[in-house]
């Protein structure tokens, strides 16, 4: 894959991402509406409208955390973290693929990517999933769900890699997006990911983890387990990825 930092790639797709952007700004208002509604196949054909003729080149990385007999976060109700996070990720993958950006996906299913030698089974698992990064050319999207024994806590937070100046900006631009489209009572902020987070502290392209919302409020839970407020989150978190490709990278050091 080519560098991230190659600002050809950006010139050379600046036309694509002028009119991504338009497009998903205009789906992401469509979506903050409660009295409205869009399938992932209407955002297809609003696609295929003309707006979007050519593809980027970078590649957009999508993990499901968890996986498996790793159910991550349970909640009070016996939700599983693992599956609201697979059922993000899916819904994210179709929309971005439907409008030409190259996506993969780290699991498509409930396992854990534990195959190979060397540690435990989580580590092997946690391993496999910054693999896919490997060779650059691409950006990292962890999908979280968060768990705190306050249940009033609410809110998605964005975490971002130390090791890519450019993670912060995604991060930026993802929470921001949250707040506008999605979440207007939304005050967290970004945060810089520690060793805590494995993935984004061993990544080395621009990585940032969303923690999409809390399983241990009732009310969040009960948005996040529906299709319709999943599929406003992914609109919000396509739209600040666009963004965040139609800017372009931030400079590297010389």
């Amino acid at each position: 894959m080519k560098n991230l930092s190659d600002k050809s790639i950006v010139l050379s797709s600046y036309s694509f991402f002028l009119a991504l952007a338009a497009v998903f700004a205009a789906v992401a208002v469509i979506f903050s509406s409660p009295a409205l509604r869009m399938t992932e196949e209407e955002a297809a054909r609003l696609a295929d409208s003309g707006a979007v003729k050519s593809k980027p080149t970078l590649t957009v990385i999508i993990d499901a955390g968890h996986g498996g007999e790793d159910g991550g976060a349970v909640a009070a109700d016996g939700t599983c973290e693992k599956d609201i996070n697979l059922e993000i990720a899916r819904r994210l993958y179709l929309i971005l693929t439907s409008y030409g950006i190259d996506c993969r996906m780290t699991r498509d299913d409930d396992i854990m990517l534990s195959d190979g030698e060397g540690g435990t089974k989580k580590m092997r698992d946690l391993k496999r999933r910054i693999a896919a990064t490997e060779g650059g050319g691409c950006i990292f999207l962890s999908i979280h769900q968060n768990k705190f024994p306050d249940e009033s806590c609410r809110g998605t937070q964005i975490y971002y890699s130390k090791n890519a100046p450019e993670s912060q900006k995604l991060a930026s631009d993802l929470q921001n997006a949250v707040k506008t489209y999605l979440q207007p009572d939304n005050k967290r902020q970004i945060k810089p990911a520690g060793s805590e987070i494995f993935v984004l502290d061993r990544c080395t392209v621009p990585a940032v983890l969303a923690e999409c919302g809390f399983l241990s409020n009732p009310g969040e839970l009960s948005l996040l387990k529906t299709e319709d407020y999943q599929k406003k989150l992914c609109c919000v978190i396509a739209f600040s990825v666009a963004g965040f490709l139609l800017d372009g990278p931030a400079p590297g050091p010389s």
